[in-house]
């Protein structure tokens, strides 16, 4: 189905994925509430509650149903949803003596709140699925540049060297937690609602509770220990996994970002958009696409946690405000973990630029190594003073902190010059970076065999 606004048809390709957004329109939610339908008068068929001859004229009813989601939404805001305004077409369209079994024992909320864990269950398949392919890139990115230097940078500045695998392999840990994350909420946590009015199911005695689990297992969803109306830690959980796997995005998105500017230099798109105004320009638009979508999903879990507080049995107002805000939340998330693949899948890299800017501050990142070494004959405290004071002179003078170091009368009677640009060398002071990087590969290989 078409997006009902020219808004949805300029914006949502920048910022969905098609398959996703399959998952979450008009049509999808339609589907998920006549599958609850479905699923109700089957199971209560099957319990002896609605006789089989109605149950198959519903079931006939709905699956040939042709209903208009404009038309629905139109006549909505006389009941405060669209389930009225469904229930009444299905009633219209069964047999005189099948109307009665029409949505038995059930209120709306039964039918959205189902209908939504079925919207997210669905939609969070392709979801998974691109986090997975994210995954591997990173993981490919890792083995690649494992050893691949670069210049750390804390608080915005050059620290120790660390290598380009070790930053992928980082991305790669956060993103198979996250998605871990979101497979436990779909699995564990997206349940049907079934309650009746009040959480009580009183039209049907005390077979409501057995229905529910039935139910559960027609639709593929958790069955909960009691109906949840307004309970609402399910979608907050989902909100706040959804959250956490667009922040995880977005520390990708802005890395890339910072490195591709133009005076760094050290990755860039391979297929960049141009200016409009400045030809010369080639923009991380994915990356860029990302960080836009990743900046909308904070806003939109924080209305699912404000909305958590309902009313006694039934909600005015915090339910309703869940139902565009967790749609939207998915679509964010999906595009942005779609546009986040493709960033990675056509990353070019340039090792020589990421020396190249390492080598740009004249060795002082290797000051603690240097630091390290005199220590055993200065103490750590002089040592570090008297390595401070050496670079601030290299700094002044715009010397290298080699020939600063060599030039120390105090520095050579511990370490000769050899011993000097040893400690000098970036590729011997990166620490347990390849171990690291090892360590979440395995970690990644681990997950994916699950």
């Amino acid at each position: 189905m078409k997006p009902s606004s020219s808004t949805s048809e300029l914006f949502r390709p920048l910022f969905g994925d098609p398959i996703v957004d399959a998952e979450l329109g008009d049509r999808a939610w339609l589907r998920a509430m006549l599958d609850f339908e479905r699923a109700l008068v089957v199971v209560q068929s099957h319990a002896g509650i609605v006789p089989v001859d109605a149950a198959r004229a519903i079931v006939a009813a709905i699956d040939s149903a042709v209903l208009d989601p404009a038309s629905l939404g139109a006549r909505a805001t006389a009941s405060g949803n669209p389930v009225v305004p469904l229930v009444r077409d299905l009633v219209d369209v069964v047999p005189a003596d099948a109307r009665a079994y029409v949505h038995h024992g059930a209120t709306s909320q039964d039918v959205l709140d189902t209908a939504a864990s079925l919207v997210a269950f669905r939609a969070l398949r392709p979801i998974l699925d691109g986090l997975a392919g994210v995954a591997d890139e990173c993981e490919r990115l890792a083995v690649r540049h494992r050893d691949t230097l670069i210049a750390g940078r804390t608080l915005g500045q050059q620290a120790v060297p660390t290598t380009f695998g070790l930053k992928c392999a980082g991305w790669l840990v956060a993103v198979d937690e996250a998605r871990e994350r979101l497979s436990t909420v779909r699995a564990e946590r997206l349940a049907v609602q079934f309650g009746g009015a009040a959480g009580t199911l009183a039209p049907l005695g005390t077979a409501g509770a057995s229905l529910a689990d039935r139910l559960a297992d027609e639709l593929g969803l958790v069955a909960p220990v009691l109906p949840w109306h307004t309970d609402r830690t399910r979608f907050a959980e989902l909100a706040g996994a959804l959250g956490s796997a667009a922040g995880v995005l977005a520390k990708i998105a802005q890395d890339v970002l910072l490195m591709a500017q133009t005076e760094v230099g050290e990755v860039e798109e391979a297929d960049g958009g141009t200016s409009s105004a400045m030809p010369h320009k080639r923009n991380p638009v994915r990356a860029v696409l990302v960080t836009a979508a990743a900046k909308r999903v904070p806003g939109l879990v924080a209305t699912v946690l404000a909305s958590m507080a309902h009313e006694h049995e039934r909600a005015a107002g915090g339910w309703h405000a869940e139902w565009e805000t967790s749609t939207d939340l998915l679509r964010l998330v999906g595009g942005a973990v779609h546009g986040t693949w493709e960033l990675l899948a056509r990353l070019e890299v340039h090792p020589e630029v990421m020396r190249r800017n390492l080598d740009l501050t004249g060795g002082l990142p290797l000051a603690e190594n240097v630091s390290t070494r005199l220590a055993p004959a200065l103490g750590r405290s002089e040592a570090q003073d008297l390595v401070a004071e050496v670079c601030r002179e290299a700094v002044a003078t715009g010397s290298s902190l080699l020939d600063a170091l060599l030039a120390d009368f105090r520095v050579q009677e511990h370490l000769s010059a050899d011993e000097i640009g040893e400690a000098l060398d970036p590729s011997g002071y990166v620490g347990s970076a390849a171990a690291f990087v090892d360590r979440a590969l395995v970690a990644h290989q681990r997950k994916a065999e699950r």
